[in-house]
């Protein structure tokens, strides 16, 4: 069997990207929909930087 604690970290550390990201961005907005733009640019950019990581080890 795999060894489930290096998942449950790896989801801890994608959880503080997404968490940072939300921060950052909130931050940024200045009106309501920047600050829905934000949340979305929250969820979505750790996945982005995960996908370019994977990009440059190829």
């Amino acid at each position: 069997m795999a060894d489930r604690g290096a998942a449950a970290g790896g989801g801890a550390i994608y959880g503080l990207g997404i968490f940072g990201a939300l921060v950052y961005f909130w931050q940024q907005a200045d009106s309501f929909g920047e600050y829905l733009l934000a949340v979305l640019q929250g969820l979505l950019w750790p996945a982005f930087m995960i996908y370019e990581a994977f990009q440059a080890l190829e």
